[in-house]
């Protein structure tokens, strides 16, 4: 096995243009995806929000009926990601430590699916798509969402982040 170069680490392999919502679903399952793992700040739910946008909860529901999900958050909120998970009916992780590899192997493991075929989606370059690829995930960032269910015009980290990536080689195109 090769060692990624940080470019490679850093580069989702979709830059997908909106939120997960409007991610079409059927490029995923076309690319053979046979799982989502998803984060949930700002990628599910917006900043310090703890309602799921309707439009989200609707891409979700319809992605249900398709593929196994797995919430899988740095977040410590039992109350917070477990409410969103027990609303969807699906298994989740808190505390991931993301970039950190473990977390996410047990939930692998727990798929029961190769890397490959997983999805990890997120909008954070540094631990969602850092933490996907170090694994072999199919990786996909998206952009992070407000209260609506909109992509977020504002969002500094992700810039900031996006900008940090670049200056390492990655295109995030």
């Amino acid at each position: 096995m090769t060692r990624a170069s940080l470019t490679e680490l850093l580069q989702p392999n979709w830059v997908a243009e909106g939120t997960l919502a409007e991610l079409p679903l059927e490029q995923l399952l076309e690319r053979g995806i046979r799982a989502l793992v998803l984060d949930v700040d700002r990628t599910l739910l917006p900043h310090r929000g703890s309602d799921l946008p309707p439009v989200m909860e609707r891409w979700l529901r319809q992605a249900q009926e398709r593929l196994p999900l797995h919430l899988f958050s740095n977040n410590p909120s039992r109350s917070r990601i477990g409410g969103v998970a027990t609303r969807l009916g699906v298994p989740f992780t808190i505390s991931a430590g993301k970039p950190r590899r473990g977390p996410l192997r047990r939930v692998l493991d727990g798929l029961d699916l190769p890397a490959a075929q997983v999805a990890l989606v997120g909008d954070r370059v540094f631990t969602d798509v850092l933490a996907g690829n170090r694994l072999g995930l199919f990786t996909v960032l998206v952009k992070p969402v407000n209260a609506a269910g909109e992509p977020c015009r504002h969002d500094r980290w992700q810039r900031l982040e996006v900008s940090l990536a670049r200056l390492t080689g990655a295109p995030l195109i």
